[in-house]
């Protein structure tokens, strides 16, 4: 049953592999991590068990453009790639939107979730740092 859920959740995930934005490795750990995360969530909400780390694969970037995430600048980046859960042998090709920040020097990257609306009406973001290592192309 979680798997099924998380399998609808995807749909709202994402990452980028063009010439200004993060490396493929990157971008497989960010939707790597956007899973574990939304099935936390989810598991927490049903009192279920977590089904194991994600395993993702083929990324294809369809859309990449800028935003501004707080007080940094990110991308936005939509596609679709292939994924499955822990040693779940039905690998599952979905849609994804993800957003990702630049770090201040240029040389990392954090995955951004939005996390609801400021008072003055501005979108707040949780930030994930992603690992620096594995993230060639």
């Amino acid at each position: 049953m979680l798997t099924a859920l998380l399998g609808s959740l995807a749909l709202g995930l994402g990452a980028c592999t063009a010439a200004s934005g993060p490396p493929q490795g990157t971008l497989l750990n960010a939707l790597a991590l956007q899973i574990q995360l939304t099935q936390a969530d989810v598991a927490r909400a049903l009192s279920l068990d977590s089904v194991g780390a994600p395993v993702v694969s083929r990324v294809r970037v369809e859309q990449q453009e800028p935003v501004t995430i707080g007080q940094g600048q990110g991308l936005r980046i939509a596609g679709r790639f292939d994924w499955r859960l822990g040693k779940d042998p039905f690998r599952v090709d979905a849609p994804f939107e993800i957003f990702l920040e630049r770090g201040d020097r240029g040389e990392s990257w954090r995955l951004a979730r939005p996390s609801g609306q400021a008072p003055e009406g501005e979108q707040e973001w949780l930030t994930y740092p992603l690992p620096m290592r594995n993230s060639a192309s």
